[in-house]
């Protein structure tokens, strides 16, 4: 487990990351999921094929552009969850808004979507964007996906969007996600994985391309965290595998030798859509032993 200063310290990192994207689509820019050197060009080039082709043109129509630009996801997972009339949905991570206001159009005006996030600069963003939206069944929280501001048992679907995985705490999170869901309520995000085993330093020479790729899980642990949350019907299902020739001039560019690395790096991290769901009949933990004193007896 990490300590509680490391905790601290990569949430601190995401914050920034996460506020300085948001004023880059504010001032005509875009964001994407890797941290781009300066002087490489448009950051969703450089961010190929994370970030490319997500949201299909049919889908986002009414959308404000800017809830598109400011995502920093890897999947659609608004594409993929299913969605009913009247449900309450949560978006973890929700961003400039693009999937939550996704979220709203399909639980209709009889369901409610709310979007949490962490960083100011995004939060204003998405407010922003409900108001171009006209969107009256969203609501956008601010907190820590870590401490879902919500009571238990309040929320039929949570999606997110690239964003579990850049948590310090995953195993916390994934039990507010449970203790939130109604019983019978189903998760539905969209992540970055990896499949075997991948060394430390590989990891950090492809980081600028797959910003988010520094906390995946295997996906095997991701099975596991979300079993041992209490979680049943776990899936883990790729949507988009990554290849180091897709980013070969840019990783070229960041000194990375290229041609050394893919061995060890195809085919190993991948955008994929997870699905889970809480039980609808969930055993009660057991209750802590009561005081007792005086003469009454303690049953």
């Amino acid at each position: 487990m990490r300590s509680t200063s490391s905790q601290a310290n990569i949430k601190e990192i995401v914050r920034e990351k996460y506020g300085q994207a948001a004023l880059r689509v504010k001032t005509g820019g875009s964001s994407c999921c890797g941290a781009v050197p300066s002087g490489l060009g448009p950051c969703d080039v450089q961010c190929d094929p994370i970030t490319r082709d997500l949201y299909d043109k049919s889908q986002t129509a009414g959308i404000p552009e800017d809830a598109v630009l400011a995502s920093l996801g890897c999947g659609n997972p608004t594409a993929l969850a299913q969605l009913n009339p009247g449900e309450t949905v949560l978006d973890l991570g929700s961003g400039g808004g693009v999937d939550i206001l996704l979220s709203a159009r399909r639980v209709g005006p009889t369901g409610k979507a709310y979007g949490l996030d962490m960083t100011d600069e995004m939060l204003a963003l998405a407010n922003a964007n409900k108001r171009k939206a006209g969107a009256e069944n969203v609501e956008f929280l601010k907190g820590e996906i870590e401490h879902i501001p919500l009571p238990d048992n309040s929320v039929d679907v949570i999606i997110s969007n690239c964003v579990i995985n850049l948590s310090a705490d995953k195993d916390r999170v994934l039990r507010e996600a449970f203790r939130v869901l109604k019983p019978g309520g189903r998760v539905a995000v969209s992540d970055v994985v990896t499949r075997g085993a991948i060394p430390d330093e590989i990891r950090q020479q492809v980081l600028l391309w797959v910003g988010c790729i520094a906390g995946a899980l295997d996906e095997s642990d991701y099975r596991s965290k979300l079993n041992a949350a209490g979680f049943e019907q776990v899936e883990v299902e790729p949507t988009r595998v990554y290849r180091v020739t897709d980013a070969r001039e840019f990783l070229a560019s960041s000194g990375v030798d290229v041609d050394a690395i893919a061995p060890q790096v195809d085919e190993k991290f991948m955008s994929a859509f997870i699905r889970a769901v809480k039980p609808r009949s969930v055993k009660a933990q057991q209750a802590p032993a009561k005081d007792c004193c005086g003469p009454t007896r303690c049953d």
